[in-house]
């Protein structure tokens, strides 16, 4: 239930942020705003970091396959082009085609196992759902 709630919780903030962030880029520009948004994030988990057990920044050096250390760089192209897609499209259509996107290139690294996920089954239901969700997209879309 909890991992349900904060589920929620990361898509309700995703498209707030996405909002705002729009808003400071049409005053600012892409690159100053999506570095705005990394900036204030990592003064944030600083903060954090200092209140909580002030675990070892050392170990970052020990993580492995170093490729996990890119989340960051995926952060600020992701910060990006949810900037750009929600000033194309709109919030709401920006949102959809983003959460189709994440069930599936999700399900696809669930699938063959990618980045050291753990590798599911093929599911005909999960195919058919992520088809649903697509064909609410085209739905949604058809007022525009």
């Amino acid at each position: 239930m909890i991992g349900m709630l904060t589920a929620l919780i990361s898509g309700a903030l995703m498209s707030i942020q996405g909002v705002f962030n729009t808003g400071v880029t049409k005053q600012t520009s892409l690159w100053v705003a999506t570095g705005m948004v990394q900036l204030t994030a990592f003064l944030v988990c600083v903060i954090a970091w200092f209140m909580t057990g002030r675990e070892s920044v050392t170990a970052i050096t020990q993580v492995q396959p170093k490729y996990l250390l890119l989340g960051g760089v995926i952060g600020a192209f992701i910060t990006m082009t949810v900037v750009k897609s929600m000033g194309d499209l709109g919030p709401a259509s920006a949102t959809l085609l983003i959460v189709i996107a994440q069930l599936s290139v999700s399900y696809l690294i669930e699938l063959f196992g990618l980045f050291g996920a753990d590798k599911a089954d093929f599911s005909w239901r999960k195919l058919l759902g992520m088809a649903i969700a697509i064909a609410g997209v085209v739905i949604f879309q058809r007022d525009h």
